[in-house]
């Protein structure tokens, strides 16, 4: 045994010392020492930008389609990147932001009861031809056929499916009323002509709830429910919403009201009356009438951009697939019916063309993608021993604040200028942008830090910056 050994470490040795030395990790996208947290590096992001006009104009090709704040900021800075006509690829930031607001929804939504499903996207048109709006909507709906010939569309809202799928439900009892279900999924309408970026495309996402309610008067205590919490929702994200009288338009149903907020770009055109409050959308009042219907008094035409729509349908679906429970006495009665939307992406394209600048995105502070960007000094400048303070102070942060652990981004791209990093980070609306400059290799060593939202800069010590950023909330 012992001579077989001697003779295997004689032939392996030379193969072993012709054996390649182990290669070190790949690169990852978080530079971190060992036991600390994971740093955010922006240089390993895939966040193209496009920051001059005429690159932009080559994205889109049509220099009367940016006429739209939101949609060049977005295209500018990376947020999104066009696929085809009113599609578009949602990029890292974007699907950040968007993921913060669907928790915020579902925070809301959840909040009243809501329960959260997901219906597919190919609809049967064997559905829609039962409620007629296969026909009524016609060109809008995206049709198709699979290799059996069966036809389909792809959904642009999903009042069919939910009925037939409550419909399913055969000993639905009035104790387990009401049912507030919804979703977040993308929808797909067929847009004659898709513009404005986000704000009128074929292809988006939208949350869209469908209630169940044993008689009518529970439907409209749901009605109200459903809207006060939208409410809440709009007045967290801090954006200024009107609430208008609407027309049922092909959902159908008997009450509706949108959700807009007031935008010189809107494509609605909305009317108030100082008197008494009554707002609403103007196509649905008589035209021969140019005052207040209810007290006659003076109205005011403003612009808006919907954001939400609620429905009171009542019985107008469950009547086509005999969706119905058993009531108190046990006898079988038709269920009443709410439907109410989000336009999920619609809400960030106009919540950036609400609150941002010509040249800079703002967000609703709770919808930022990161909310603090550190900037450390260039490589080769005098302060350039201040990018291992910078370091050490992205740990302090996220050590001392939990809450902000995902939230803190490095920017490392040190061979550019602090003025050229600030420039972009400006540009992306970090609500806060923290610089180490001159100030930050004095002794205490102070922090240029840019409160994005107020406009204010400050210069702090670490304590000082800890103590401002305690206060961020986060969703």
């Amino acid at each position: 045994m012992e001579r077989l050994l001697r003779r295997w470490r004689s032939f392996s040795g030379p193969l072993l010392s012709r054996c390649p030395p182990s290669q070190p990790p790949l690169c990852r996208a978080y530079h971190h020492p060992p036991g600390r947290v994971k740093r955010l590096a922006l240089s390993r992001f895939f966040q193209p930008q496009n920051l001059r006009e005429d690159q932009v104009v080559g994205l889109e090709s049509r220099v009367s389609e940016l006429t739209c704040k939101s949609h060049r900021l977005m295209l500018q800075t990376g947020l999104i990147h066009p696929a085809g006509p009113g599609c578009y690829h949602y990029l890292p930031f974007t699907v950040r932001a968007m993921e913060k607001l669907i928790r915020m929804i579902d925070q809301e939504m959840q909040a009243i009861g809501g329960q959260k499903l997901d219906m597919p996207s190919l609809c049967s048109a064997k559905l829609w031809r039962a409620t007629g709006r296969w026909q009524l909507m016609g060109k809008e709906l995206f049709q198709l056929q699979d290799r059996h010939n069966k036809e389909y569309c792809l959904g642009p809202t999903h009042e069919e499916a939910i009925t037939s799928l409550m419909a399913s439900q055969k000993t639905l009892s009035y104790r387990q009323l009401p049912h507030l279900l919804y979703q977040v999924t993308r929808k797909f309408r067929d847009e004659p002509r898709p513009r404005f970026g986000l704000l009128r495309g074929r292809e988006f996402y939208m949350k869209d709830m469908y209630t169940f309610d044993c008689s009518a008067e529970a439907a409209h205590q749901t009605y109200d429910l459903v809207c006060d919490a939208y409410g809440r929702l709009f007045d967290r994200l801090g954006l200024r919403f009107v609430r208008v009288q609407a027309a049922v338009g092909s959902i159908g149903g008997t009450m509706s009201h949108e959700f807009h907020l007031p935008l010189n770009i809107g494509e609605d055109t909305l009317t108030a009356c100082s008197n008494c409050g009554f707002t609403a959308n103007v196509e649905t009042l008589d035209p021969k009438q140019p005052n207040c219907p209810v007290c006659q008094g003076k109205l005011a035409e403003t612009k808006g951009v919907e954001v939400g729509h609620t429905f009171y349908l009542g019985t107008k679906y469950s009547s086509v697939f005999n969706t119905e429970f058993i009531n108190a006495q046990g006898k079988p009665s038709l269920v009443e019916m709410g439907c109410y939307g989000l336009g999920v992406t619609r809400i960030l394209a106009a919540a950036i063309e609400v609150l941002s600048t010509e040249e800079c995105i703002r967000w609703p502070r709770l919808l930022a993608p990161y909310q603090v960007c550190l900037i450390p000094p260039k490589k080769g400048s005098k302060e350039e021993m201040a990018i291992e303070p910078m370091e050490t102070l992205y740990d302090n942060i996220a050590e001392a604040l939990p809450q902000l652990q995902g939230e803190i981004l490095l920017d490392d791209r040190t061979h550019l200028t602090i003025g050229n990093r600030l420039k972009d980070a400006k540009k992306l609306g970090y609500p806060f942008v923290v610089i180490a400059g001159k100030r930050a290799l004095e002794q205490p060593c102070h922090f240029e830090v840019w409160c994005q939202n107020t406009e204010e800069v400050v210069f702090l010590p670490k304590q000082g910056l800890l103590d401002l950023l305690r206060k961020v909330q986060v969703v």
